[in-house]
């Protein structure tokens, strides 16, 4: 395993932390904690476009 795998990895976490808070802020009704959890996602998201998409 190489640093590139434990990159992509962290950043699924990540990801799937970000899921769950939403998931969370969901079930509690609560507009601005799925607010700043969807942003959180968001922002997430955006971090792993430049891990994926390489430019030659």
């Amino acid at each position: 395993m190489n640093d590139a795998f434990f990159i992509k990895l962290g950043w699924w976490l990540f990801v799937v932390s970000a899921c769950f808070f939403v998931w969370a802020a969901w079930r509690a009704g609560d507009g601005v904690a799925l607010a700043g959890a969807i942003a959180f996602l968001a922002a997430n998201i955006s971090f792993m476009i430049p891990v994926y998409w390489h430019r030659k």
